[in-house]
């Protein structure tokens, strides 16, 4: 009869357990499964400014480690890292200051020291409110997963490479498990498709902006100037 009622009772628990949504840090390590380029994989890499140049250096250089995603991990020691504690460990390493370290504050700081894209209808990389994406941009999503206790709902960073020199497919690097890279799904630190969620989802790209202090901003490129339309 007590081994009975023990049954009962832990199939109850695990019913409900089963019924939690589940958060970042619910999920069991996983191997490392990445990809990685060199900066001779990049188009133009040579003619970007310097510190860009080093950023993303030492990016790729990341990539080669084989770390796979751990949540809550900023610490490539431990074998892995997440998408925030990736930049923020990269920045870090940089000599970038005042970099923070969790996803939506490095939004809000993109916000208030630099430039902060929004690109609320784009559903395209080729649509204007991408004209100042430049490589060595922090990038930023939502609805990767519940973010209510944030002033902004941005639950996913990662940075801009650039293109591919063979054939000018944009690429990112960061920390995912379950982001793809030439079709194939990756889990840790590594290079990625930049592509856009699809329309009407959970998770949806908020935009974009230089790193702050990294380069002065007269550095850049100015964005394309749209044509007024005839009235």
């Amino acid at each position: 009869m007590i081994i009975r009622t023990l049954l009962c009772l832990f199939t109850i628990m695990s019913i409900a357990l089963a019924d939690i949504p589940k958060t970042p840090d619910d999920s069991t390590t996983k191997p490392a499964s990445v990809s990685a380029l060199s900066i001779a994989d990049l188009s133009g890499f040579d003619a970007f400014p310097s510190e860009v140049k080093s950023l993303l250096s030492e990016a790729l250089a990341l990539t080669q480690k084989k770390l796979t995603y751990t949540f809550g991990s900023s610490d490539p020691s431990r074998g892995g890292m997440d998408c925030s504690g990736t930049i923020y460990r990269l920045l870090q390493d940089h000599k970038v200051p005042d970099a923070p370290r969790q996803s939506d504050e490095l939004c809000l700081w993109v916000k208030a020291e630099s430039t902060l894209h929004l690109t609320p209808t784009a559903g395209a990389l080729d649509h204007a409110e991408f004209a100042a994406l430049q490589p060595g941009d922090l990038l930023f999503w939502t609805g990767t997963y519940a973010t209510s206790e944030r002033k902004l709902p941005i639950s996913h960073v990662m940075l801009y490479l650039g293109k591919r020199k063979t054939d000018g497919k944009p690429v990112i690097f960061g920390a995912s498990d379950g982001r793809r890279y030439e079709g194939q799904s990756r889990c840790g630190v590594s290079v990625f498709d930049f592509e856009l969620p699809k329309p009407g989802g959970k998770v949806a790209f908020y935009g974009y902006g230089p790193v702050p202090g990294l380069i002065k901003e007269e550095i850049r490129k100015p964005a394309p100037i749209e044509p007024k339309a005839k009235p």
